[in-house]
């Protein structure tokens, strides 16, 4: 019986040491595997990672997972460490076999596009606001709610600046009513001239008496075209002061006005937040007012500065003007009026004045030159 049992107990043997041998070196396999597929990674010669291997990888890594999970695919590209490139990842998600890849980049962020029928509705806003602001406080003015503010110096100006421009247009009516009616007597005289001289003709024994009366009308008529140039002349130069120069410093002063109501109505605003409660609504509300009304008195005080500036170059080019167009005035009428042909002639002559002659056309350019 012991040579029975002792044949199949070394035969049983041998194929459970095999065995044992063999899960032991897998087992050892299986440790060492992991180390060996993330420490043998193949670098090329300049520095850079074999892309070779790593495709492999990843698919060996595809197949061991379950296809019916949906897992997505992952690909991941690795640097060396000079490249200053960034890591691309790239993921695409299975859809009956099928592999949709997205594609990850910089994010741009276009600008908004500027709606031009935006724009304008903004600026129709705006205005309606501020106009809505400068009427209420022209209303609370005149009511006498409201207050203004008052440049005493500054206004006394504009106000002496306004009545001379009154009297100015007086005179300028007045003087232009002179020249009409001064035109018609010279253009009569010139006529009754005509009409002695005709007569002195025709009548031989009242030739030397109608002959004297022609020669008396018709050196009145020159003397009269002489003082109707100087009259226009001191028109003309009225009228440029006047409707011109004083009406330009006007205009300044309107908008210097408007610039008042709008820094007075912003202001009064202003006072109106500070008055009311501090909270986080109506802080933003102070802010933007506080901001508006410093915007609107920077623009007040650069227009109080410049009609301050036009009002003394004003008064410095009125005086000039207005003095030498007196003069030129008062010699000419005497000088017409006392009969003196030649001290009107050299009065035109002092201040530059060229009369036309009656019925001589203007010369051309090629006379001129």
């Amino acid at each position: 019986m012991s040579d029975c049992s002792s044949g199949p107990v070394l035969d049983a043997s041998k194929p459970a040491t095999e065995e044992v041998k063999s899960n032991s070196e897998d087992s050892t396999m299986a440790q060492e595997s992991p180390k060996n597929s993330a420490a043998e990674i193949p670098v090329t010669s300049n520095g850079e990672v074999d892309d070779a291997h790593e495709h492999d990888f990843s698919r060996d890594l595809k197949r061991s997972l379950p296809s019916g999970l949906g897992l997505s695919e992952t690909q991941i590209i690795s640097h060396g460490f000079d490249s200053t490139k960034e890591g691309v990842t790239e993921g695409g998600v299975h859809q009956g076999g099928q592999r949709t890849q997205t594609k990850s980049g910089p994010v741009i962020l276009a600008d908004e596009v500027k709606n031009p029928a935006m724009e304008k509705l903004e600026l129709v806003r705006k205005w309606s606001l501020n106009t809505y602001k400068c009427t209420r406080q022209i209303i609370s003015e005149k009511l006498g709610r409201g207050s203004r503010t008052v440049d005493l110096e500054l206004e006394a100006q504009i106000d002496i600046l306004r009545d001379n421009k009154k009297k100015y247009e007086n005179i300028l009516r007045l003087a232009q009513t002179l020249s009409t009616q001064l035109f018609q007597m010279v253009h009569t005289q010139r006529q009754l001239g005509d009409a002695f001289a005709d007569l002195s003709l025709k009548s031989l024994e009242l030739h030397e008496e109608f002959g004297y009366n022609a020669d008396t009308q018709k050196l009145l008529a020159k003397n009269g075209e002489t003082l109707l140039g100087a009259i226009n002349f001191f028109i003309a130069s009225v009228n440029t002061l006047v409707n011109k120069t004083i009406e330009d410093t006007l205009m300044t002063v309107k908008q210097y006005e408007s610039a008042r109501i709008e820094y007075d109505a912003y202001r009064t605003d202003l006072e109106e937040l500070n008055l009311g409660p501090r909270d986080a609504n109506t802080l933003p509300k102070i802010e933007q007012s506080q901001h508006l009304f410093q915007a609107h008195k920077e623009k007040y005080d650069k227009m109080r500065n410049d009609v301050s500036i036009k009002l003394k170059f004003l008064e410095e080019n009125k005086v000039k003007v207005l003095h030498n167009q007196l003069v030129l005035f008062h010699n000419a009428i005497a000088a017409y009026f006392a009969g003196n042909q030649k001290q009107l002639e050299q009065t035109l002559k002092q201040f530059h004045i060229k009369l036309k002659t009656p019925g001589v056309d203007a010369p051309s350019w090629l006379e001129e030159q």
